[in-house]
């Protein structure tokens, strides 16, 4: 449910106050959708280190798959999202993994780390479907909702133990010792959870945009979303936890794909045709 607007005035004066203590300053800035965001609690540079050491942890944690023909499909669909980003988030380039599990999943981390578990393609049925998916965790990145989240975590009487999360990810393994001792980045940062209504709201808008400007269809993202709910008939996957009404979701993907097929199409006739599988 949405926060009561005194709760979420609450939080921005939390947010303002735990700044003005922090040595790091935070910033209020504005996301490509015009939302309000309170970022900056940390460096861009320290979320990127966040982002790799997340992402060794999934990796230790959950077998890879050895399937070739997987992968070569995951860094297509990627590579092809990825060309269309601003040049600072294509900058190093982008990791991917794919990950044995059933669960329907996938995320994105900053640093440029893709994350897909072989159970979104049961769902995500072809590459429009699939680019669906990874326009949206994309999304998440470019629009700084792991930036949003660890800012408000520093204002949080968690921000001691995030701190030296940090420590290990910037000074190695002494660092890395001391963060042990309040969990893993993954615990801390709560990078791979869900984010907010608003921010998932807000990658749908952005990762569809993504996608028809790759030459995916964006008709498919209604497609891909249609599957998931079918798919969670008996049992929810982690993509529609606290995400927004399915169907009304859907109904607003359906909407914009239809004011973004001249995107598809303009990109289409200037020889952007991905052909991932």
């Amino acid at each position: 449910m949405p926060q009561p607007k005194h709760r979420s005035a609450a939080l921005g004066v939390a947010l303002g106050l735990a700044c003005t203590v922090l040595v790091t300053a935070c910033a209020t800035t504005t996301s490509s959708t015009g939302r309000k965001q309170y970022v900056g609690g940390v460096s861009q540079q320290q979320l990127d280190q966040l982002g790799a050491q997340a992402f060794d942890e999934q990796k230790a944690k959950k077998p890879l798959t050895q399937d070739g023909k997987q992968s070569a499909y995951v860094r297509c669909v990627v590579d092809a999202i990825v060309r269309e980003l601003p040049p600072q988030w294509q900058q190093g380039g982008w990791d991917e993994a794919v990950f044995v599990d059933k669960n329907p999943n996938a995320f994105a981390l900053p640093g440029g780390k893709v994350g897909v578990y072989t159970g979104i393609f049961d769902v995500a049925r072809n590459q429009d479907q699939f680019a669906a998916v990874i326009g949206h965790e994309i999304g998440h990145v470019i629009e700084r909702h792991h930036d949003e989240r660890v800012t408000r975590q520093m204002g949080a009487a968690g921000a001691v133990q995030l701190l030296s999360v940090l420590a290990g990810a910037r000074y190695g393994q002494s660092g890395s010792q001391l963060a042990s001792q309040g969990g893993s980045v993954i615990a801390q940062t709560g990078f791979l959870l869900p984010g907010t209504r608003e921010q998932e709201t807000e990658a749908d808008v952005v990762g569809q945009r993504l996608m028809a400007q790759a030459g995916f269809d964006p008709r498919q993202a209604v497609d891909l979303w249609q599957n998931m709910l079918a798919a969670s008939a008996s049992r929810p996957p982690e993509w529609l936890s606290t995400h927004p009404d399915p169907t009304s979701r859907i109904g607003e993907l359906r909407k914009r794909a239809e004011s973004l097929m001249p995107v598809y199409q303009q990109a289409r006739a200037a020889g952007r045709k991905p052909a991932c599988g």
